[in-house]
């Protein structure tokens, strides 16, 4: 569902009617300390308290991992979701209306949320029948099903397994005349289907084992169903609905979060049942793909709980299972080759998926392969060089050609270099001594097309001594971020300084350079003046739906001792902060002018070309201005 913006009094009022105390009391063990609450930190592993509640600020920070925020934070960085999900489950909680920004949306709202949550009662109810019918015994084939795949009650349980009876309209009938549930929403939970001829309607799910599929809160939003007959497909899933899509789910992702998060590592499979028995086995960062190939929107869900974004992509060793794990990839290739996601590829030996792989082998060496499952670009050339004779001629040709192409696409220049001397190795087939011809050959055809560039005329030669004696120093360019920091949070926490910071910045004509913190820069500037005083709460409670730009800056909503003293001493920090800012500015234009006088021919244009000359010349005399203006460097502040 695509929630709009919602309307801030709405923001308000949970933040009113949500105590923070009683949302973070549900997840962690609170102890009264003084005026406030600790416990353990639920987003590190700790074994003494550093995780505080304030009930007066309604706040929490963690001095250990500097977690932080109000109860909606909370929410969204433990479960992994996002703001207007919190708001909205939240608003369901304290039954506080819910407003939007633009009022004529505020309707379709609420009828969209008034038919999920219809939605996810008839799907409830339903899942509840599939459970008992697998208990009767119309359901003892699917019974004997499980038992052949050797799972056990309690894994028939966890995952909430059922069956579908074999009669066209049992569901049906169960549904719409005995629960009263209005045809047109089993209907529109994908559960029924109207007939072609003759009216009336039959049931999705006949005669197969079903597996529930859940999001990631655990509710159940379609399923999956195992044909215990002929029928094909083998395999069907519920039709696309208002809350579930193929390509935006992940099965057992409810499950799977925790140990992905511990591990920090995400296994995606391709069946059920794969996911099914590696939970089972103990190895419960696990997740299946419904059958499609990965979208975006799949990956960043998995991503949201692994930290070092690696991605086990583990499919069968045979044809079609090398041919599955390709179509899987699917939109990965692109985060892949620009180095976004670690991707890496598990093929299990003798073309076994994995619940065939565990029938006879343990989860520990599971775990092995998956420690030792080579990274995809590996993965990609072992494929190519795959069943080739490297010392025929055609086959050589056809492997350096398909080699080139993979290489050409690796976006990261110290990715691409490792791989150009890795597949030079390959190439040279064992003689060291071809390796240095067989790098310099690959990096030639990987070097993207040369346009003609018209060499720049000889320039004048006082000119050109003129200007390469005037250098830019760059050594502080790396402090711009510590800079930008720093006056952000003298702004956010020191009221009396907001006004000079403001007249520094339009007397020197800047702006923030590092986009999340030009985010919120824009943020501070459109909250009002009469909350300035409440700003780094305000701005938790309204922006927090920006989960990505928030969590860059969130550091600079507290202050620890050592910040403190930078605060303390703000006049001297906004002047050395604002002049390292201007000179990055005056740095960058200085590049820009410098280009443009190589570019300009002194004979055709002279006159640009000295403008060029004398501009760059301005630029870096304000440079040498600005490095005898401050007091002393960002570094000795930061130390100091």
């Amino acid at each position: 569902m695509q929630i709009p913006r919602l309307h801030p009094d709405t923001i308000d009022e949970i933040k009113q009617r949500a105590d923070i105390v009683d949302v973070v009391s549900e997840y962690v063990v609170l102890r009264k300390r003084g005026k406030d609450f600790v416990g353990l930190c639920p987003f590190h592993d700790e074994k003494t308290p550093s995780f505080t509640v304030s009930q007066t600020k309604q706040m929490y920070f963690c001095f250990g991992c500097q977690a932080g925020g109000n109860a909606i934070k909370f929410l969204m960085d433990l479960g992994k979701r996002s703001f207007p999900e919190v708001v909205l489950d939240l608003a369901r909680r304290y039954e506080v209306p819910v407003q939007t920004l633009l009022p004529e949306q505020r309707q379709e709202l609420q009828r969209q949320l008034s038919l999920r949550d219809s939605l996810y009662e008839v799907l409830a109810s339903t899942t509840q029948f599939y459970q008992h019918a697998l208990r009767q015994p119309l359901g003892e084939k699917a019974i004997e099903y499980l038992r052949d795949r050797q799972i056990k009650e309690e894994t028939i349980q966890q995952f909430g397994l059922g069956y579908a009876p074999s009669g066209w309209e049992t569901l049906y009938r169960y549904l719409v005349q005995d629960k009263h549930y209005p045809v047109q929403l089993a209907e529109k939970a994908g559960l029924i289907k109207p007939r072609k001829e003759g009216g009336g309607y039959y049931d999705v799910f006949r005669d197969r084992l079903i597996i529930p599929i859940r999001d990631v809160q655990g509710r159940v939003i379609g399923f999956g169903g195992r044909t215990l007959t002929d029928e094909q497909p083998k395999y069907l899933n519920s039709p696309e609905t208002e809350l579930f899509s193929k390509g935006k789910t992940l099965f057992a992702l409810d499950q799977a979060k925790a140990g992905i998060s511990q591990v920090d590592s995400a296994v995606v499979v391709e069946g059920y049942f794969d996911a099914i028995a590696l939970h089972a086995a103990g190895i419960t960062n696990v997740v299946a793909s419904l059958g499609t190939a990965l979208s975006l929107e799949q990956v960043r869900l998995l991503l949201r709980y692994c930290d070092s974004k690696e991605l086990i992509l583990n499919f069968d060793a045979d044809k079609a299972g090398i041919n599955a794990a390709e179509r899987a990839i699917g939109e990965i290739a692109e985060l892949a080759y620009k180095g976004e996601v670690k991707l890496k590829i598990l093929n299990l030996p003798n073309g076994k998926d994995a619940d065939e792989y565990l029938r006879d082998r343990t989860p520990e060496d599971y775990r092995e392969l998956l420690l030792n499952a080579p990274l995809w670009l590996n993965w990609q050339i072992s494929q190519i060089i795959c069943d080739r004779d490297l010392k025929q001629a055609t086959d050589f040709q056809q492997v350096s050609q398909e080699i080139v192409k993979l290489l050409k696409k690796i976006e990261n220049k110290d990715t691409r270099n490792y791989y150009v001397s890795y597949c030079a190795e390959i190439l040279s087939l064992g003689d060291t001594r071809l390796i240095p011809l067989r790098v310099e050959n690959l990096l030639t055809q990987i070097a993207p097309s040369s346009t003609a560039q018209r060499h720049p005329t000889p320039l004048r030669k006082h000119s050109r001594a003129r200007v390469e004696k005037a250098t830019i120093d760059n050594s502080e360019r790396g402090l711009l971020d510590q800079a930008e920091a720093l006056l952000l949070r003298i702004y956010l926490h020191c009221p009396e300084q907001r006004d000079c910071i403001i007249a520094a910045l339009e007397e020197r004509d800047l702006q923030f350079s590092l986009s999340h913190h030009r985010f919120l820069w824009q943020k501070i500037l459109e909250m009002t003046v009469d909350i300035d005083a409440n700003l780094v709460s305000n701005l938790q409670d309204r922006y927090l739906e920006f989960s990505e730009e928030m969590q860059l800056v969130s550091h600079l909503f507290h202050v620890s001792e050592k910040e403190q003293k930078e605060i303390l001493r703000a006049p001297q920090v906004i002047l050395v902060t604002t002049a390292c800012m201007e000179r990055v500015l005056r740095e960058k234009r200085c590049r820009h002018y410098l280009e443009l006088w190589k570019q300009t021919d002194p004979e055709a244009e002279p006159e640009r070309y000295q403008s060029y000359c004398d501009a760059f010349y301005a630029e870096n005399q304000r440079i040498q201005e600005l490095d005898r203006q401050r007091l002393y460097s960002i570094t000795d502040l930061l130390s100091g």
